[in-house]
């Protein structure tokens, strides 16, 4: 069992990449919120204590995460290889995952940290519309539409959310860095964080990050 990391802030495009390198290497593209809702619909032990929380209005607490985390890992063969995006967030959060790799005999072998300027991240999401009906995902400068505010697919409203605002993603960005410092540092002290530039051609992020995996 291995485990890699990719950390960034909003903006990054660790989803994106994440998706590319998925689809040449064996890693499992691994969502924590994916691995949330399906725990809460199958109504496993760790699934039903988090939705209590969510039902209250309530953050998860980072040990029930973990739990969700190692139920996922325990369905997996010794072989599997698994892909965090953009989790563990907290220190906290990164030495439970330690301790769960250890169970399982392994541990994390590399953090991907995308790094980008705050001016190309807030322009990024500021500049991303949605269309109301299908969910189509637009950009005004890199993905526009043919016609300003119509979408392409279905003709439906583009809109922009209200956590895309300028205001909401400085906001969001300095909570990363806040929440994101401690964890550089840990994982930069373990010799296992590498540095990329985001701001690169999502390809060239990529092939760097393949070149890496296949010399591990």
């Amino acid at each position: 069992m291995d485990a890699i990391i990719l950390l960034g802030a909003p903006g990054a495009g660790k989803g994106t990449i994440a998706d590319l390198v998925k689809e040449k290497s064996g890693y499992l593209h691994v969502s924590t919120g994916d691995m949330l809702r399906a725990a809460v619909k199958a109504q496993t032990a760790v699934g039903l204590k988090a939705k209590s929380f969510m039902e209250a209005g309530e953050l998860v607490p980072d040990e029930v995460i973990i739990g969700i985390v190692r139920e996922r890992m325990a369905q997996g063969g010794q072989d599997e290889k698994y892909m965090f995006d953009g989790f563990p967030r907290t220190l906290e959060q990164a030495r439970l995952l330690d301790a769960v790799m250890e169970e399982a005999g392994s541990r994390v072998s590399r953090v991907f940290l995308l790094e980008a300027s705050k001016e190309l991240l807030v322009s990024r999401i500021s500049g991303r519309r949605i269309c109301r009906n299908c969910g189509a995902v637009y950009h005004v400068q890199n993905i526009p539409p043919k016609v300003e505010g119509v979408c392409d697919s279905c003709g439906g409203e583009l809109y922009q959310r209200k956590d895309d605002s300028e205001e909401t993603v400085l906001n969001r960005l300095e909570v990363y860095k806040k929440q994101t410092a401690a964890l550089i540092d840990y994982y930069d002290a373990k010799s296992i964080l590498l540095r990329l530039d985001a701001s690169q051609p999502k390809e060239v992020t990529q092939a760097r990050i393949l070149e890496v995996l296949s010399r591990s």
